[in-house]
């Protein structure tokens, strides 16, 4: 059966970054919006003094450089202001239907910035899969609308990181 999205659901999907990964991200942020700008500019500088800009690779790869810097902090600064910080994201192992229970899958629900190499695999919260898992308990069996038809998944298990 086909649940209706939760409110809780739609806060989530909206923007919610754990602690860890809030506080990453604001280094991340101080970090550029100060050593790296002023690094950038150096480059820029230097490669000014090189001579005539239209043919002046060094320049036109830096000024590239600059533009990502500025797109990512004025990424960061949005993710920043408008973040609801909470303390921990949902991890669930669930199984398709039919499959094995050794064939289980394991995702965390939340958002793509919360994936580091030493976290398992993301899912987000407004994803089919991931707002149908969101808020069923361990034995549940989920049906979900995928692309190809309706799906199911039994949870497994569900574990707070």
């Amino acid at each position: 059966m086909l649940r209706p999205v939760p409110a809780s659901i739609q806060a989530m999907a909206a923007l919610q970054l754990s602690r860890t990964t809030y506080d990453r991200l604001r280094t991340e942020f101080e970090d550029l919006t100060t050593r790296g700008r002023i690094e950038v500019a150096e480059e820029i500088e230097r490669a000014r003094e090189e001579g005539d800009l239209k043919e002046n690779a060094g320049y036109h790869a830096a000024k590239d450089k600059q533009g990502h810097m500025e797109g990512r902090i004025r990424q960061l600064e949005h993710l920043l202001e408008s973040a609801q910080v909470i303390n921990h994201c949902p991890v669930f192992t669930f199984v398709y239907e039919g499959d094995s229970d050794d064939q289980a899958e394991r995702y965390m629900i939340g958002h793509m910035e919360e994936q580091t190499p030493d976290r398992v695999d993301l899912m987000g919260p407004d994803s089919p899969l991931g707002s149908a898992l969101v808020g069923a308990e361990p034995g549940e069996i989920v049906t979900y609308q995928a692309p190809g038809g309706q799906m199911k998944v039994r949870v497994l298990a569900i574990e707070w990181i």
